[in-house]
């Protein structure tokens, strides 16, 4: 073959199979480049995923946090709608470029709109705090009033039963003689027809003035009172009295004096005089005659 024609056959053929080369080259470098491709679209549909189902279970979570029913409600609402976007995420192909970018598009929403409820809840928490702080601060001062008005109002009762105790009347002075029947003194008690009672009710700046029922109780020895004067309210109770007698009360120191005429047969003893008024015994003593 003339060399003239061999020379450039051969240099064809050469870059003929050096092109083939080079084109195989290629051919596996871009099939590397698209399995690589593949590979980075599978990575981030997963990570896609991953964070749709990170944000529903962010929505299932903020719904414990809350009592407000219209928030929790909302909550659910778009935890649906994220649930969903996460099923058909999972049926689109990695290789869908347009429905894997719709797909993204709607991520971005869903956490911004996630946001937002994560400031919106934050925010109800803190107030729920606070709220919660003033009612305790609240219900202490309360409770610290109740307990100044229930030392007042103890205080007060004790005052004012101070004030009824020192306005109480007071007898003093008591003695019981007993008269015959020309009113002097009997020596002995068979001789005795009148019993007399006397005593002073002492002076008293906190009773109130007025008229005062003053009741008189003779006991025998055998605990009997000598009835006669009919009875009066004691305790929740009547009991009989010997005499009465309603005198004026000034304040001052007043006497009184009060009989018994003897009706029933006396016997040797200890005889128990007892001075009622106001519904108080105001004054109690003992005489012994034989």
């Amino acid at each position: 073959m003339n060399k003239k024609i061999l020379i450039p056959l051969v240099v064809l053929i050469l870059a003929l199979c050096g092109g083939m080369c080079w084109l195989f080259m290629d051919l596996q470098e871009q099939k590397q480049v698209n399995k690589d491709m593949q590979e980075l679209a599978e990575l981030d549909k997963k990570e896609m995923e991953n964070e749709y189902e990170r944000f529903a279970l962010q929505y299932s979570e903020m719904k414990t946090q809350i009592n407000n029913d219209s928030i929790v409600a909302q909550l659910t609402q778009e935890q649906m709608k994220t649930q969903q976007l996460l099923e058909e995420l999972k049926k689109v192909k990695a290789s869908d470029a347009r429905e894997i970018a719709r797909l993204k598009k709607e991520l971005a929403t869903v956490r911004a709109v996630l946001r937002d409820y994560v400031m919106q809840i934050d925010s109800l928490n803190r107030l729920n705090e606070n709220l919660k702080a003033e009612n305790t601060r609240v219900n202490a001062e309360l409770e610290q009033r109740n307990t100044q008005i229930a030392g007042l109002s103890s205080e007060k009762a004790s005052l004012s039963e101070k004030v009824a105790i020192a306005a109480q009347l007071d007898a003093t002075n008591i003695s019981l003689q007993l008269l015959n029947k020309r009113g002097k003194e009997a020596k002995k008690l068979k001789d005795c027809t009148q019993m007399k009672t006397s005593f002073v009710i002492t002076k008293n700046v906190t009773a109130s003035n007025g008229n005062r029922t003053i009741y008189v109780r003779i006991q025998n020895p055998g605990g009997n009172t000598l009835s006669g004067g009919g009875s009066f309210a004691y305790e929740n109770r009547n009991l009989e009295c010997s005499g009465k007698k309603t005198i004026e009360y000034t304040g001052e120191e007043t006497p009184v004096t009060v009989f018994w005429n003897v009706s029933q047969m006396l016997e040797a003893g200890d005889y128990r005089v007892s001075i009622f008024a106001d519904g108080n015994m105001i004054g109690s003593r003992t005489f012994s005659f034989k």
